[in-house]
Formats: structure tokens, sequence, C-alpha cells
């Protein structure tokens, strides 16, 4: 009997080695984005991750901010609200260390302005229920085009071929940059297969969509091929901070990426800081 135990024991000691799930990933410490690749992830469980604030640096409380990009070392900010809001759209380029607004344009008060992208040295901006699409000169912010769509605009962003805007809902947008014409649609979904909507601000960080949703504290990362989530990425509590030390802050919206020195940077509407942080696997 004794013997029999003994075998029956080391059958299911094997077994549970065998069959436990492995989740080994590969992160690169150095990096602020983490692009981590897992192995062998268990079925239903995504990636979640936190940051290290590494750096801040000063935004305006006024701006409401809509669209946040890193161009040539500065930031470039699209801002929304109407002639009737006490915060107004505008385009404008800042200076990272300062704050400074050193190039500003006002759109007509009856645009509320969204998403910005900068693609081939010219600056896309969309409107949010105007369905109107603005594209600049990066250099003096003069008008080249004016384009029309259906629906509403919220962000946007490119990859090296189109630009790719988010409309609210749970479809993302893949744009001709030339014609503003829709090349494709990618409906985002998490884990569990349920789509997400309310889809926000974008940026484009190493292959992967990343996204704001709209009242919400975390950033999605999503495969662009696929529309499926491959990560979140949660700054609740650094949202909550920024709404409870000013009562006029908004929620989180803003991400902007500098591939060049791998640095990324995140905001919220009318905050008083931009913060450059390190995303890490949380424990």
């Amino acid at each position: 009997m004794r013997f029999f135990l003994l075998i029956l024991f080391s059958f299911f000691a094997v077994s549970c080695k065998n069959e436990a799930p492995v989740n080994r990933s590969v992160v690169n410490n150095n990096s602020a984005v983490n692009i981590t690749k897992t192995v062998n992830q268990p079925a239903g469980k995504l990636p979640e991750y936190g940051y290290d604030i590494v750096n801040t640096y000063p935004h305006d409380p006024k701006a409401f901010t809509q669209g946040l990009v890193f161009y040539n070392n500065f930031f470039y900010e699209g801002t929304g609200g109407r002639q009737s809001d006490t915060f107004h759209s505008s385009l404008r380029k800042v200076e990272v260390q300062s704050g400074k607004v050193v190039q500003k344009v006002d759109m007509d008060g009856k645009y509320f302005g969204e998403g910005i992208t900068i693609f081939n040295d010219k600056i896309y901006q969309i409107t949010w229920q105007e369905k109107k699409a603005f594209v600049y000169d990066v250099n003096d912010f003069k008008i080249l085009k004016e384009f029309s769509y259906f629906g509403e605009g919220w962000g946007i962003t490119h990859d090296a071929a189109n630009l790719i805007m988010s409309d609210g809902t749970q479809v993302l947008r893949f744009i001709n940059p030339e014609n503003f014409q829709v090349v494709r649609t990618l409906v985002v979904t998490d884990e569990k297969g349920k789509e997400i909507d309310e889809i926000n601000e974008l940026e484009y960080v190493k292959g992967e969509i990343w996204a704001n949703i709209w009242q919400e504290g975390w950033i999605a990362r999503i495969d662009p091929q696929t529309g499926k989530l491959v990560g979140r990425i949660d700054l609740e509590d650094l949202a909550e901070r920024q709404m409870a030390e000013d009562r006029n802050a908004d929620v989180l919206n803003g991400i902007a990426y500098d591939e060049a020195s791998d640095r990324l940077f995140v905001t919220g509407k009318k905050w008083r800081k931009i913060f450059e942080i390190k995303v890490k696997p949380k424990q």
C-alpha cells in the first residue's frame, strides 16, 4: 500500500510540474516603454504594468489636452474647447523644460479641437463633432489642407504608412494621409473578447498603438494587426493625485513618445504637469 501511494504521489508531482503555467518575461529594464515578450502566458491573463516617474515638467493648467506629441525636442499639443467654454481649442508648440508656449494658433471658436499627430513634417489635427481635419505646416502652422470625415474625431496617431484615428467607439480607422480616405478599420477587444469603446488619445509606440480610454486611469496597449489588447498600464493613482491636488484638473489624456531617446510622457486635461515615466511590469 505504501509503495502504491509513493508511486501515485510521484505521478501527481511530475504532472503538476509539467502543467504549471509558465510566465517568463524578457524585459529590457533600460527601456522606458518596456515592450515585454511573454512566453506561455496563462489563458485570459493580460500583462499589467505600473510605472516610475523619471521627470516632471510644467504644463499649462488651462490647456484642455486632446493630443500630445514629442517632435524635434518640443512638445506639440492640441487643446479643446469652444467659444462658450473657459478653455479654448488651439495648436501649440511648447518648450519641454519650461512649459512655455513658443508658438500657437487658435482655432475658430466653432471648432472643438481634438487629437494631433505629426507625419512627414505635417501636423494633422482633428475636431470632435465638426467632422473636419486640418493639416498644418509644422514650421509656421499655416493650414495646408482641410479634410472632411464621417462621425466624431477623438484621437490620432500614425504608423509608417497611415494615420490612425479614434472616434469614441471601439473602432480605429487607418487613414490615407493624402486624401483622408479610410484604408481599413480595426475593432479593439480585451482579453475576453469584449469590445472596448471610448478610445481616446493615441500614440504609436514600438509597433503598438497606445490609447487613453476616456475617464479611465489606464493606457491600453493594442496590437495594430488584430485589435487585441496586449497589455494595460495602470496610471490610476497618478491621475487621482492630479485631480485631488487641483479641482480643475480633469481626466488622464495625453501620451507622447520620444523615439530617439526612448522616453515616454503622459499628462491629462488641465493638469499642471507632464510626467516622464518608465513603464515596468507589475509585481
